[in-house]
């Protein structure tokens, strides 16, 4: 009796290519189930946890009334939900909020260039610095908040019952 027979059967039963489909099957069921590796999110071994302060820029905000959402909404003291890279983290702790003015650049009649305050009266665009604090994971990598890593230049989104916007991280301080 031959191993493989006209038709490709292994000892006349078997189909070769059968057999190599149910062995990668096979392979793959048990990689999945003996060796599922890593999930995606930030490992959290030999960690400890610390308070941050995260400082935000926010440039060209619409608003009509700022002095309103200030005292109303981002009041210092308050609290507003934060979204890192699409995740809801929770709410966290406003420190602090300062207006920045706006600027243009002019001439002067000698050439030089001076940055002055913009002197457009209705402007509704504003820029703000925020600071927030909260406490934070710190792993060899950073600060994590939530499974989220937190890095200077990545966007934070804040929300509130009036307002959703969208700031820059300027800045951490890990207070130790």
């Amino acid at each position: 009796m031959a191993i493989l027979d006209s038709k490709g059967r292994l000892f006349g039963k078997i189909n070769l290519l059968d057999f190599g489909a149910l062995i990668v099957i096979m392979l793959v069921v048990v990689g999945i189930f003996l060796f599922p590796g890593t999930s995606g999110s930030v490992a959290q071994v030999g960690t400890k946890t610390a308070p941050i302060e995260v400082d935000l820029l926010v440039r060209g905000l619409n608003v009509r009334e700022p002095q309103r959402l200030y005292d109303e909404d981002l009041k210092k003291g308050g609290k507003t939900k934060v979204i890192i890279r699409n995740q809801p983290y929770g709410k966290i702790d406003i420190k602090s909020i300062q207006e920045i003015d706006r600027t243009i650049i002019a001439t002067q009649p000698d050439g030089t260039v001076k940055e002055v305050k913009d002197p457009r009266a209705n402007n509704f665009s504003k820029d703000m610095l925020l600071t927030l604090e909260g406490k934070a994971t710190i792993t060899e990598n950073g600060p994590v908040l939530g499974n989220s890593k937190v890095k200077i230049g990545m966007p934070f989104e804040l929300e509130g019952f009036n307002y959703n916007f969208k700031g820059s991280v300027i800045d951490i301080r890990v207070n130790k």
